[in-house]
């Protein structure tokens, strides 16, 4: 059974890998970043996310700001 795109994406975005988070984040268009940016922000700062997958929202959004510097 293969895996859904959808969850692949996400696999990876909250892998907590850097170079897979990166990886994957360069893979979408702008738009598609902004919407998982803003994604990854509910996750960090609503209530009702296990805690690890806040860790990992939090992680993902380290990863995607650091790059965002580094490119600028």
């Amino acid at each position: 059974m293969s895996q859904d795109p959808l969850e692949i994406l996400w696999d990876g975005l909250l892998s907590r890998d850097e170079k897979r988070i990166t990886y994957v984040f360069q893979l979408l268009d702008k738009p598609s970043q902004l919407e998982v940016v803003n994604h990854l922000n509910r996750m960090v700062s609503e209530e009702g996310w296990h805690p690890e997958q806040v860790l990992s929202a939090q992680a993902a959004l380290n990863t995607i700001e650091s790059a965002r510097v580094k490119r600028n």
